[in-house]
């Protein structure tokens, strides 16, 4: 889908050095991917804190029961 964008070609210029892409085009691509990346990393952020977590599970105790049906059930 070909678009027309009003870009300032020194701030282009700058991201074909820095990305060490070879055209414009993937220089956007990859500059939009970062961008959403960050985004969406940064709605992460706002869950801190959301979880409930259960003070009485024994994550070493679930790691022996894991490791116990492993053994026996035996190669595979």
């Amino acid at each position: 889908m070909a678009t027309t964008l009003a870009i300032d070609p020194e701030l282009l210029e700058r991201a074909l050095q820095v990305s060490g892409e070879k055209t414009k085009t993937a220089v956007v691509t990859v500059a939009l991917r970062e961008f959403l990346a960050r985004r969406e990393q940064a709605g992460i952020l706002d869950l801190f804190g959301t979880l409930e977590w259960d003070e009485t599970y024994d994550y070493k105790q679930e790691r022996s029961r894991t490791e116990a049906r492993r053994v026996n059930r035996g190669p595979s």
